[in-house]
């Protein structure tokens, strides 16, 4: 759900193990790529991506490039496979999925008190206590508001969990400031029902975080993996947009 502009492209290494692939859990503090074109032509040199660890089970490693305009594009890291890992980014009126500058559409998120049809509303254990009050709510609150939507019993890349666990230590640091707010990703544990916040805004992964500053407005999307200073940072950017 990549679009023209700033994209943040976060990668795991992995390494082969007795026929089998598994995360590289030590590694170095920076990796090195290069960043093509569908043509081939090469679009930045030598960009450099620091590793991130802090508050998340597996290290992973964080490209921040400009790309000015929709198409194919190819990340080779040195050291790695030839054939690089393929990047789509895609003109901003195709992308359904809230964007950076847009007002955060205001959904009525499962809460304890109204469910919706989401049966459990957090499988986290214990629960989450960001479930009190629905998105829609929240952005009517006049403060910046993070909205975490993650499954941490059934998610595909074991992350959800820690960023929770990472966002409810924020509270604590942040109070009242900022309004939390979590939604599952399935309906049940079935697990075979995406949740109506899912099909809303037209997710196809997890976990995301979206950041809103007082009036709604999207200052950061987190995708797929983000360590605790990523999520601080941005939760304070927030707080410092002018009101």
């Amino acid at each position: 759900m990549l679009v023209p502009g700033p994209v943040r492209l976060p990668i795991s290494l992995m390494s082969e193990v007795d026929g089998r692939l598994e995360p590289i859990i030590e590694g170095p503090a920076a990796i090195t790529a290069n960043l093509f074109d569908a043509t081939g032509n090469l679009m930045a040199r030598s960009i450099s991506g620091p590793r991130r660890s802090a508050g998340v089970p597996v290290p992973f490693w964080v490209f921040n490039v400009e790309l000015g305009a929709p198409g194919i594009y190819t990340l080779v890291v040195e050291g790695g496979p030839p054939e690089g890992l393929a990047v789509q980014v895609f003109d901003r009126s195709k992308v359904l999925v809230p964007l950076v500058g847009d007002l955060l559409p205001p959904l009525d998120t499962p809460t304890t008190d109204d469910p919706r049809g989401v049966d459990p509303v957090c499988t986290r254990e214990p629960a989450c206590p960001f479930h009190s009050t629905s998105l829609a709510a929240a952005l009517t609150m006049g403060k910046p508001t993070a909205f975490l939507i993650g499954t941490p019993a059934y998610c595909q890349t074991g992350v959800c969990g820690p960023v929770l666990d990472n966002l409810i230590a924020a509270k604590t640091r942040l109070g009242d400031a900022v309004t939390m707010v979590h939604a599952e990703v399935y309906t049940d544990e079935s697990i075979k029902t995406p949740a109506p916040t899912v099909l809303e805004y037209q997710l196809d992964y997890e976990p995301a975080l979206f950041i809103t500053d007082s009036k709604g407005r999207l200052v950061e999307r987190l995708d797929g993996v983000w360590d605790t200073d990523e999520m601080n940072a941005a939760l304070d950017k927030a707080l410092a947009a002018p009101k």
